[in-house]
């Protein structure tokens, strides 16, 4: 029998080598030295973290929801007022329009008030401005509200970029009242940047297109800017109430529903009345002319205006707001053209003495030569409607001369007016009657009667080549407002109750509507009426 073959021995694991266990200890000892560091260093920055206590905690923050819980009655400030208030504390509320961190301690804030801007600094401060407070500031976003109150310093040199630039707010509590939820679709820097800055600089710049601006318009109207531009706005409406309040004039309401057109149907806007019909007034004229037929003498009116023209130009708006007024005549309907130049005269030398910082803020984004109208003996410049088609037909303009002038036309006009007398503002008088309202009263001595186009006592007056009001003497007996409301192809017996006011006696009068947003538009150039609107209507915009 053969002997069995013995088991085979398994082969016993070869074991690391010298070199490889210097290794492992080597690595091992270089984590435990590392742990050790790691330990120590969180250990010491622990330490330090409670050594250094935040002693601003009381001195900026998010201040609670503000729903009047008190009245301390601390007085506030305008940033405008603090180039005269070196060396006082301050409390301002404004908005942060833009925040630059030189370091962990250091932070410079740019805070707006409109149209008025200052340098802020926040530096860290032993016992007074923590490193916590200047980081908790720099995260602040732009356009947040924050309530601010500080030491006003003089600065040795002008500050860029801020309108109050001699002086900046030393900082010593920050407290925040409104932040931002979301982002902006805009910056305002970018929404205030003048057009020639953005496509000369090498810096790439984002344009903020006008759809974009009104599409958001509330970030859009916080631009110095545009805060200047609806303080004009503003301002010529006092002027116009103030100058008509001291000539004898007073203000009336006239309703904006009423039954017919007042002017033609083509651009009225209609509007569901209970079981009728009722249309949006094109303007107070029916109102404003009763008004006179009642014995008011002297009315004026500021209120919306609706035309319902589908007409998308930088020029037209389907709602604005109307200046309006209508006189009692004593003697020549120039009286009434008289004292529309007279309120003219008055708005523009106003806005000149008292806005000049807003016109000048205006004017660094949307550059224009400053508006020139003429004073002293020689007055405001008048041409005749056939004199101012024969300035034009005699530079080469192929018209007639009873015929309307367009809006290029127009245009060229103020142009040649400009060149030749050196002034933005002008009237045209004696239009023909074709191109004027059925209610508008004709010249009694037409020089045109042999051309069978008979003239009317009526004017429009200019700004930089656009109309901006017309007006005339109106039709006060009953029967000749009936014959040509018949050849206007107007209804008298739409309009009874208009009618009716002339058949009980009426004073002669006349009037002019003025449109506000164009007056606005023209004056300061903006070369878009949008811009002077506050939430613009047109064909194509209901919506802010």
């Amino acid at each position: 029998m053969a002997d069995p073959i013995p088991d085979a021995v398994p082969e016993q694991p070869i074991g690391p080598s010298k070199s490889e266990l210097k290794k492992r200890a080597k690595a091992a000892e270089k984590e435990r030295k590392a742990a050790e560091k790691a330990a120590k260093q969180a250990e010491i920055a622990q330490q330090q973290a409670a050594n250094e206590v935040d002693y601003s905690t009381d001195f900026y923050g998010v201040l609670p929801l503000h729903q009047s819980q008190s009245r301390p009655r601390r007085e506030r400030s305008q940033i405008l007022t603090l180039s005269s208030r070196d060396g006082e504390t301050v409390l301002i509320r404004a908005r942060v329009q833009t925040s630059r961190a030189k370091s962990s301690k250091l932070l410079f804030l740019n805070l707006r008030q409109r149209t008025h801007s200052v340098q802020a600094v926040l530096m860290v401060d032993p016992e007074k401005v923590s490193k916590q407070m200047v980081k908790w500031a720099s995260g602040l976003a732009d356009e947040s509200i924050v309530l601010v109150e500080g030491l006003v310093k003089k600065s040795p040199t002008p500050i860029q970029g801020a309108t109050v630039s001699d002086v900046e707010i030393d900082v010593k509590q920050i407290h925040l009242i409104s932040g931002i939820d979301g982002r902006l679709p805009f910056s305002v820097d970018d929404a205030s940047r003048p057009e020639a800055e953005i496509e000369s600089s090498e810096n790439q710049f984002n344009r903020v297109l006008i759809d974009t601006r009104l599409n958001n318009r509330v970030v859009d109207l916080r631009t110095q800017t545009n805060q200047a531009v609806f303080r004009i706005q503003a301002a010529i409406g006092d002027l116009f109430r103030d100058y008509l309040s001291k000539h004898g004039f007073i203000e009336i309401h006239s309703p904006k529903l009423q039954g017919a057109a007042t002017e033609s149907g083509a651009s009225v806007f209609k509007v569901s009345y209970f079981k009728g019909d009722a249309y949006l007034a094109q303007s107070p004229q029916l109102a404003k002319q009763m008004a006179i037929a009642a014995d008011f003498e002297r009315v004026y009116e500021i209120g919306p205006v609706f035309r319902a023209e589908d007409s998308n130009t930088y020029r037209h708006m389907t709602e604005f707001i109307g200046l309006d007024l209508e006189m009692a005549i004593e003697e020549h309907y120039h009286e009434v053209m008289e004292t529309l130049d007279g309120l003219f005269l008055s708005i523009f030398r106003g806005l000149k003495e008292k806005y000049q910082h807003e016109i000048e803020t205006v004017r660094k984004q949307y550059p224009a030569e400053e508006f020139k109208w003429r004073e002293g003996p020689e007055g405001t410049l008048r041409l005749t409607h056939r004199e101012a088609v024969q300035m034009l037909i005699d530079d080469g303009v192929e018209i007639g001369i009873t015929d309307d002038m367009n809006t290029e036309n127009e245009k060229r006009l103020g142009r040649l007016v400009k060149a030749k007398y050196d002034t933005d503002y002008f009237i045209i008088d004696k239009f023909p009657m074709d191109i004027r309202p059925f209610y508008t009263m004709p010249d009694p001595e037409d020089p045109l009667i042999q051309l069978l186009k008979t003239v009317s006592n009526s004017y429009d007056f200019f700004m930089r080549g656009e109309e901006i009001l017309s007006g005339a003497q109106r039709i006060h007996d009953p029967k000749l407002l009936i014959e040509k409301m018949r050849s206007k192809g107007v209804d008298p017996d739409s309009m009874k109750s208009y009618v009716d006011a002339f058949r009980m006696g009426c004073t002669p009068h006349g009037g002019g509507g003025i449109g506000l947003e164009r007056v606005v538009m023209l004056f300061l150039k903006l070369n878009n009426i949008r811009r002077a609107s506050l939430f613009p209507r047109d064909p194509k915009r209901l919506d802010p």
